[in-house]
This record gives structure tokens, sequence and C-alpha cells, in this order.
């Protein structure tokens, strides 16, 4: 599935939960700014010291999206009352397989309260893993069927993930980093920059939509 830009009846809520303040810039940035032109955005981050979620709060702006801070460490009940709360349409989290730590925790912790959400909710209607260092896990390298082309918010990404400057390598390290994976998913649909998901499962039914 490709897609590049968000046409009517995709989604009116994104929830991205992930496991720290500069991850949803790193790894979804271009494709929350492009959701949060026609939908209501929602970055759910586990909380940390003040300095980064001074950060978080700042990247999340440039998005245009709410930030949303989590307990730490973070519960599956607590991801579980948020879905509740929110009822996105689409929850966006780390791949189950990353190779960091904190990264696994809380995309088993989304993993686990799906059930509970959607039996009592509904939603999400569709869930997504996120690209990685080096678009390698613990099983392999990324398999993504879901490429976002984000080349028209690639700029609003790296502005975002540059909100993290003070506190995180962004300049010597992350924003390298996502500029050649940006371009790597890029050139695999023929654009300048994309980013790359993996549906997950939601009680055995999976995205059938083109985008998120």
């Amino acid at each position: 599935m490709v897609s590049g830009n968000f046409k009517p009846g995709t989604p009116a809520m994104v929830l991205a939960v992930m496991a720290h303040p500069d991850d949803a810039e790193l790894w979804a940035g271009g494709t929350l700014t492009l959701s949060a032109r026609s939908a209501s955005v929602t970055i759910a981050v586990v909380r940390h010291e003040p300095g980064r979620m001074a950060e978080a709060e700042a990247g999340a702006a440039v998005i245009g999206a709410r930030l949303h801070v989590l307990a730490s460490p973070l519960s599956q009940q607590a991801v579980c009352d948020l879905i509740v709360q929110l009822r996105p349409e689409v929850v966006i989290t780390h791949p189950l397989g990353d190779v960091h730590p904190d990264h696994r925790e809380v995309a088993a912790a989304v993993l686990g309260a799906l059930p509970e959400a959607v039996i009592a909710t509904g939603q999400p209607r569709r869930v997504y893993t996120t690209d990685t260092y080096n678009s390698l896990t613990l099983d392999g390298p990324v398999r993504a069927s879901t490429i976002i082309d984000i080349t028209t918010t690639f700029e609003a990404k790296m502005k975002a993930l540059a909100a993290h400057a003070r506190t995180q390598p962004i300049t010597g390290h992350f924003g390298p980093m996502a500029e050649n994976i940006g371009r790597l998913w890029g050139a695999r649909i023929g654009v300048r920059y994309a980013e790359a998901f993996t549906p997950v499962p939601v009680l055995g039914r999976l995205p059938a939509s083109d985008g998120l």
C-alpha cells in the first residue's frame, strides 16, 4: 500500500504510542504531519526528565499533534484506558522485535491493550508498527507493506526532530539516519522521502486501506 496524500475517509484520529520523546518524530514524523492536516493526532510518550518532555512538546507542536504523557513504568492498562478515551482509528507503535528494550516494552503494552480496547469501543481499526534503527529488528530487516510518501513533510519532520537536539545526538546521529532511511524507503516507491509501516492484526483483522 502506498499513499502520498490523505484523502476523505482517512482516519479522523491517529494515536502514536512511543517509548521516548523523540521516537514519534524519528520513525513517523512525516506521516504524522501529513495526518495532522486532516485528522486529530496524539503522540503518547512515557514520561522522561523535564528537559526531554519540553522537547517533546516542541516536537509535537511542529507536527501539529497533541502530546499525552504516560506514567513510567508503562502499564498495559494505561494504554488501554487511553485508547478507550480517545478511540483512535489508527494506532502506531514500535516493532514487537525492536532492538531497543524500551521499544519492545511499549509495543508489548500496546499489543496487550488491544483486545480489551477493541471489544469495548471497536477502535482502533488499524494498527501499525514503525521503522527502527537502520530498519533492522531482532527478527531481521523491517518488512513493511505500507510505505508513505513524506516528501512534502520531510522538512517538518526534520524540524520536529531538531527540537530534541539539546538532549539527543540529532545532528551527528539520528538526523543523518532519518535522512538515509527516508531516502531508501522513498526509492522503493519512486519518491524522494518515505516512511515505512507494518500492519498488525487487530483481533484477526488486517488493514485494507490505502495509506494508514
